[in-house]
Parts: C-alpha cells; structure tokens; sequence
C-alpha cells in the first residue's frame, strides 16, 4: 500500500472511531456516569465467575496494562519499523511520543467525563481516579496497536500470529479491568475506541510528515534505488574506435 493509501486508510479508521467514541461519551455523561447496555449484566457475571486462579491471572494480565510494560512495547514497535540505526530512532521517538501524548488525552477525558466506578465492594484489584475510559485498556490497546502496526509494515504477508498474539494481549488487558470489577464494560469500550481513533490520527500524520521508507515496502517500485548506466552495444565490443 503506497503511503496516500495508508494515509486515507488510518484517517477513515481514526475518523470513525473518533465519531463512535464521542457518541458514546455523550451517552455516557447524559446519564449521569450510570451503568448502561450490558454494564450490570458484565459486572454480575463476573463477579459469579471468580475462581482464585482465574482471578490471579487476571490480576497479573492486567497489571502489564500500565508502567512499564506499554513504553517497551511502545519503543520494540519504534524498532521494528525502522530499517536503520537512525530510521529506528526516530520511529521510536515517533512512537513514544504517541503513546505519551496519547495518555495525556486520556487523562483530560476522564477529568471532562467525571463516572464513577462500579461498587468498591465488587473490586479485585487496586484502582484509582475516575471510570471513563478505562486507562489500563487504552494504554495496552495502543501499545498492541503501534507493535502491530509496524509488524504489518514491515512484514505485510507474515507475522499473522505474532499480530494476534499482540492484539489479543491488547483486548485481554481491557478485558479483566471489566473482569475483576474495576471498570465498567462501557469504560473499555471507550478505551478501545479511544485508542483506535488515536492510533488513526497519529498513523495518519506520520504517512504525511515521515519520510516514505517508512511506510512503504523495501520493493516499492516507486521508492526503489534507480540506475543510470549507460547501455553496453553487445555489438561493439571488440571494435576499435575510429580515428
């Protein structure tokens, strides 16, 4: 895909996620922050569902949802796509900085939205600040997003299962906050959403800004190296040249 094409792609992605994430805010602070769609039907059957080693799992998936975790990933999918020593630091940056920025946004809408969590009495692990949108979720969620991204980048027809294997960590993540009685079903769907128009707008602007290697494959006919040697005349090999 040439990077006009990646560029229309992630804005449409980007654009739509936006528009459902908003809607969904709208909806969510219209009702006062309180539970909706399957938010008690979710939080009632997990908390029916909590065998000790389940919970256990769930408490160590999604604790790799925040700190440090997200930043390697982050800096691993910087490195993935560049093909040089200094390509792989500038994406890295590049990448980092989404990540970041990305949080910062995030904050500002939980602070805007103002929901509260589930009963603290449902809790299984720690949580803090407001609901909407789950941090865990869209932290890892864009983590996953950038990893894979770049692996589709530079590997488009191989890497299938490593691409699932990082999204499904992703999804994992938002899903035991919902699991363990933290965040409301609603939250992580913002989260994700919140994450895929993020990760659209900021894979948008890079096909704009970044310099074409990046987003295009080492066989692009249209980036490949050309040559201009003159053309050899098998005919005139081992003729003299007139005096």
């Amino acid at each position: 895909m040439n990077r006009r094409g990646i560029a229309d792609l992630a804005g449409s992605v980007g654009l739509g996620a936006w528009a459902a994430f908003s809607v969904l805010t709208l909806v969510v602070i219209g009702r006062a922050g309180a539970p909706l769609w399957l938010d008690d039907s979710f939080l009632t059957w997990s908390v029916g569902h909590r065998p000790e080693a389940v919970v256990a799992l769930a408490r160590a998936v999604t604790a790799t949802g925040t700190g440090l975790v997200p930043y390697v990933l982050a800096a691993l999918a910087g490195a993935v796509a560049g093909r040089t020593t200094r390509s792989r630091q500038l994406a890295t940056a590049v990448c980092l900085a989404c990540l970041g920025l990305g949080q910062l946004l995030r904050y500002g809408a939980m602070e805007l939205v103002h929901r509260p969590r589930p009963p603290q009495a449902d809790w299984r692990a720690h949580a803090s600040g407001w609901a909407f949108p789950s941090g865990h979720t869209t932290t890892a969620a864009l983590a996953a997003g950038l990893l894979a991204v770049a692996l589709t980048l530079r590997a488009p027809r191989g890497g299938t299962a490593l691409r699932i294997a990082v999204c499904g960590w992703g999804l994992s993540v938002g899903l035991t906050r919902g699991y363990l009685g933290v965040h409301w079903f609603t939250d992580v769907l913002g989260g994700w959403l919140f994450a895929a128009g993020w990760l659209g707008t900021c894979l948008c602007v890079a096909a704009h800004l970044l310099p074409a290697p990046f987003l295009t494959e080492p066989t692009d006919p249209a980036h490949a190296p050309t040559e201009d040697h003159a053309s050899e005349d098998p005919g005139r090999r081992g003729r003299s040249r007139p005096a």
